[in-house]
């Protein structure tokens, strides 16, 4: 069974994570992309003395993929032993190289998330203030994440 929103609110639990979209429905494995958390990752960046020049840069580093590789962990250990949800465990996970916004079609004015314009969007564009768009793309790191064994079939 996938359950993409449960996922989804699992991961943004984590004050590092601000906006998760699980994908999984009709693939073989779940696989989520991250928004990080400005704010949080940003102090926790600056406590380890980590520069950066913003969230495009910050996202990148290694040490942030590790910190929300960790806290993809978790989620998938509480999955694990949740019987029917075991299978829904993410597998591979990216951080977007910028926040979602509903000023570029990612996001409602509510703030849900258009889950399929993100899935067929990875290089996006971007409305500026003055109105002009331009298109923003990166190489985006896609990291493995470990598959825990349901605890039911574990023994």
């Amino acid at each position: 069974m996938y359950a993409p929103n449960y996922i989804e609110n699992k991961l943004k639990f984590f004050p590092h994570i601000k906006e998760a979209v699980a994908f999984g429905n009709g693939r073989d494995k779940v696989c989520a992309f991250i928004n990080i958390d400005m704010g949080s990752v940003g102090n926790w960046a600056e406590r380890r003395g980590i520069p950066y020049a913003g969230y495009t840069d910050l996202a990148a580093k290694p040490e942030v993929y590790q910190l929300i590789k960790e806290c993809v962990e978790k989620v998938n250990a509480e999955l694990a032993q949740e019987g029917s949800l075991a299978d829904s465990q993410v597998r591979r996970f990216l951080i977007l190289h910028k926040e979602l916004d509903p000023d570029d079609d990612e996001l409602t004015r509510t703030r849900k998330v258009r889950r399929n314009f993100i899935a067929e969007n990875i290089e996006t564009q971007v409305k500026f203030e003055d109105g002009r768009t331009g298109i923003v793309n990166a190489d985006l790191r896609i990291v493995d994440v470990a598959y825990r064994t349901p605890l039911a079939k574990a023994a």
